[in-house]
């Protein structure tokens, strides 16, 4: 008998959002409930993604290298780990996945929208996440939690804020263009309050 195919969620925001510090505890909760649960990020996910990431965060490119480079590294991860982890009937979490490239390289930095529909198109047209938490935060006070990080800032997080003011609104932009898959939390409440809502989201759109 087949298992039936795992589900695909992901986590969006600004950096500083806080989204990264829900991933364990989203794994936790799904494996509560009999999943087996694959826990990854982007860029990044496999190790050819991990060396990519090291380029990306932290040496200056042209931006449609960045994009470029982007969406190869998730071509590889979507190869490697997501597609097979899905087919197997895995649920994978994912810390991003497009709808940051559409945030970050086409709201901050101006690629051409049609260019980042071109790579979607070629890289994934075939799939979307089943649910995207976006973690929604005024990047003023993303920068906040930034400025205090025990490591130092990447350089996509050392762009100024109306850099991130653009990222905001690009991935509002994108969810209420999609509106049943992206949800919005509202990043600027407690660490319980967050969880929850994160288990009802699952809970009303996955289980």
């Amino acid at each position: 008998m087949c298992r039936p195919r795992g589900k695909f969620i992901t986590f969006e925001g600004i950096d500083g959002a806080g989204k990264s510090s829900h991933i364990e505890p989203t794994a936790a909760f799904l494996r509560g409930r009999g999943m087996s649960v694959v826990t990854t990020r982007e860029p990044g996910g496999t190790p050819l993604g991990e060396k990519l990431r090291a380029l990306l965060l932290h040496e200056a490119m042209h931006l449609e290298t960045e994009a470029l480079l982007m969406f190869a590294a998730r071509r590889e991860h979507l190869a490697r780990l997501i597609e097979p982890a899905l087919e197997r009937g895995d649920w994978v979490v994912c810390d991003r996945f497009s709808d940051a490239t559409f945030a970050y390289q086409s709201g901050g930095r101006g690629l051409a929208r049609e260019k980042f529909l071109q790579l979607e198109r070629w890289v994934h047209a075939h799939l979307q996440p089943d649910l995207t938490l976006l973690f929604d935060l005024p990047p003023v006070v993303a920068g906040l939690r930034i400025a205090v990080q025990e490591r130092g800032p990447d350089r996509f997080e050392q762009e100024a804020l109306d850099f991130h003011e653009r990222v905001r609104l690009a991935y509002r932009r994108r969810a209420a263009a999609a509106a049943q898959r992206i949800q919005l939390i509202d990043a600027n409440q407690t660490r319980e309050v967050i969880e929850n809502s994160i288990q009802q989201l699952i809970t009303r759109h996955c289980l």
